[in-house]
């Protein structure tokens, strides 16, 4: 019997792309989802004489081993020991049109398919080619699987999106780029698992343990960041950002996976946790797991695990760092969705992941995967860190004046101030969606008490665990032990909407709550904070003394002049704004206020229809908000199926209070709904960033 030769091999890109949900990678190479047939040609030199001595031998990862299922071995007649089969679709005298079948668990990443043929006695062997296999949340099989078709289209096709940030009464949208359809970036984020220290320690372990998502994703939330591992982002939260960008100047992931990449895996300086969160989402949806932006606003970073946040500052409102709990402004971390067979059917669903490098798990910075319905029922004992997302979003909060080593006192408990306005983006829109009751039962509920005190035992805190409850008439204010009654209450308020260069003009409104005349020293202090609520400068201190008769209310009006702040808030636009108020009898009051400046307005105009490979202009009008001249300015723009790359234009200078207008060129590569995103960069001031979404039709 002759040898059969094998020609042309027709992977029907095109075809099994569309089918599969991959025709938007730019990739030559086939993409494919798992638990899912994809067609194959072959083009035969000799006429075959039976199918059945056709055995194929798909195999993934460095040492493949059918036993680890990272080889699969089957051939048209049956099913292979590890779920794969090849069916016959249809043939003529030289040529086999083949349906491919893998199972739904096999696991992701790059494989070598090989054709074997027995002819006689003769075994001969051909590399049919190579693809890539994706989880596929559309395969009802697959532990990744989203029955909701709009959902899907979110969660995993969807490039871009919207990270919100700022303070809970002053939440903002950042656009960010996840472009993980991008050129090289599929290869990037394989690459990604490729340099885990899992991979270095044992790399065929590794690669078989890529069937699960619990696995794949726990992984990713130590790679995306370089703490040990030399990931892809190294982060920085204080001091300045020279040998590396800004964390505010980032507006999409594409940027930092090449850099990673072309700098042959050197860590991308620098993130903070918007940034991990958004090259996260970025990795885990080009490998196919649906996954989605979080941001948690009043973030407890709870160090010891008491499940209380004690913050201490002096009689002149000073932080004092005599514990190393926190509250974040906000902080972002991920949701990826996927079953959880390790911990039971009930913790199916959004499961946390976080890589922003803060505690150890299991010896690396590492995060999650914690379902969030264990963080809802209090579950603290189950697998990955639901302890540290419990705490995130339910931590008690206490505030302290500290008089002198031996004396302190309580002035501030809150039970519902940590875990507020969970955010993500919305399906099909750009609105903020509140998740917050995937996490926690309502706030002073009955089932919310039961639920903090069941985490309190799992976590073994010997402790009271009171929960002091604020009332409603109080709530925002601040008072004493819990058994004391308050004598005064203080607001602060703008007298109007803070924007970048211009004085800032605030008032501390005082009332006393009593008959008795009340004198109160009050001590001012305005600092500017990063995100993290961390001082960075102080601003403004000032000393006042009141005088309140009975149940009466005052007022006291400040200023925060640019010049005061102007050198403060180059990179952050966050001031916090403290009163200590003071009294010869009573309880301490403190007063606080976040004040996030606003900038001043970016217009972008698309000036003309978007069609792919037709160029069509952008307008950009921008204001230099200072009251004098800046120079050296950079506008820079992005966007998934817009740009292959960011584009720079120099903007060399801009008089006071100038309105400037930039335009330039962008030729659409990608139809549908687009993000672009502008961002004007300058030393003067933080950036002002601005996007637009628009409808790109196909080429007609």
């Amino acid at each position: 019997m002759a040898a059969l030769k094998i020609g042309k091999v027709n992977w029907q890109s095109k075809l099994n792309k569309a089918a599969h949900h991959t025709s938007d990678y730019s990739s030559t190479e086939l993409i494919l989802r798992r638990g899912q047939p994809f067609n194959i040609s072959l083009n035969l030199k000799t006429t075959a004489q039976s199918w059945d001595n056709f055995t194929f031998i798909a195999s993934t990862g460095p040492s493949p081993e059918e036993s680890q299922q990272t080889k699969a071995v089957f051939s048209l007649s049956e099913e292979g020991s590890n779920g794969w089969s090849a069916t016959q679709e249809s043939s003529e005298p030289r040529c086999l049109s083949l349906s491919i079948l893998s199972p739904a668990d096999a696991v992701v990443g790059r494989y070598k398919l090989q054709l074997q043929v027995l002819a006689g006695n003769k075994l001969s062997s051909k590399v049919l080619g190579q693809f890539v296999l994706l989880f596929n949340p559309w395969c009802p099989d697959d532990d990744v699987y989203m029955a909701n078709e709009k959902e899907r289209q979110e969660y995993v096709l969807n490039d871009s999106g919207i990270i919100f940030q700022g303070v809970e009464k002053d939440i903002q949208e950042e656009a960010w780029n996840y472009g993980q359809f991008e050129e090289d970036i599929l290869d990037i984020s394989l690459a990604v698992l490729d340099r885990s220290l899992n991979h270095r320690e044992d790399p065929a372990l590794d690669v078989s343990r890529r069937n699960s998502p619990v696995y794949v994703s726990r992984v990713i939330s130590a790679t995306v960041n370089s703490n040990d591992d030399k990931g892809v982002v190294e982060g920085k939260w204080s001091g300045r950002f020279r040998s590396g960008t800004n964390p505010l100047r980032w507006s999409g992931s594409v940027t930092i996976l090449r850099r990673w990449h072309r700098a042959r895996y050197r860590p991308v300086r620098y993130g903070q946790c918007w940034v991990f969160a958004g090259v996260t989402c970025t990795v885990l949806r080009c490998l196919g797991i649906p996954t989605r932006v979080i941001t948690n606003f009043n973030s407890a970073h709870d160090k010891n695990l008491n499940l209380s946040i004690d913050k201490y500052i002096d009689v002149s409102g000073n932080n004092l760092h005599l514990s190393e709990d926190s509250v974040w402004n906000f902080h972002v971390w991920n949701e990826s969705w996927f079953v959880r067979r390790d911990l039971g059917s009930f913790y199916d669903g959004w499961q946390v992941l976080d890589a922003t490098p803060q505690e150890r798990s299991k010896g690396i910075y590492q995060c999650g995967p914690a379902s969030t319905r264990a963080i809802k029922e209090g579950d603290v004992d189950l697998d990955y860190d639901s302890p540290f997302v419990f705490a995130a979003v339910n931590a008690d909060c206490v505030t302290w004046i500290r008089y002198s080593k031996k004396r302190k006192e309580r002035i501030y408990s809150d039970t519902r101030k940590i875990g507020k306005f969970i955010s993500t983006k919305a399906v099909g829109t750009n609105a903020r969606v509140d998740v917050t009751d995937n996490y926690k039962y309502p706030e002073g509920s009955l089932k919310e008490r039961q639920v903090y005190k069941k985490a309190l035992k799992l976590l073994g805190v010997k402790r009271p665990g009171k929960r002091s409850r604020i009332p409603r008439s109080r709530r925002g204010f601040s008072r004493a032990q819990p058994a004391q009654t308050p004598s005064i209450s203080g607001k602060l308020l703008l007298d109007a909407s803070p924007v970048v260069g211009q004085d800032i003009l605030l008032t501390l409104t005082l009332k006393n709550l009593i008959s008795d005349f009340k004198t109160i020293k009050v001590k001012l202090k305005a600092s500017a904070i990063l995100y993290t609520r961390k001082p960075k400068a102080e601003i403004l201190q000032l000393h006042r003394s009141v005088k309140l008769g009975s149940e009466e209310v005052k007022e006291i009006s400040f200023k925060i002049s640019y010049s005061q702040y102007k050198n403060s808030l180059v990179d952050d636009r966050k001031i916090l704004v403290t009163a200590v108020c003071q009294m010869k009898r009573g309880a301490s009051l403190l007063v606080e206020k976040d004040i996030v400046l606003q900038d001043p307005f970016l217009t972008i105009k698309v000036l003309g229809p978007a069609m792919v490979h037709k160029p069509v202009n952008v307008e950009v009008t921008f204001t230099n908000p200072l009251c004098e001249e800046v120079t050296d300015c950079v506008l820079r723009a992005e966007g998934s199926g817009l740009l292959k790359e960011q584009l720079r234009i120099c903007v060399e200078r801009m008089a006071p209070m100038e309105t400037s207008t930039v335009e330039f060129e962008i030729i659409p590569y990608r139809s549908g709904t687009r993000q672009l995103q502008v961002d004007l960069v300058c030393t003067h001031f933080s950036d002002i960033k601005g996007f637009v979404m628009l409808h790109v039709a196909p080429t007609q």
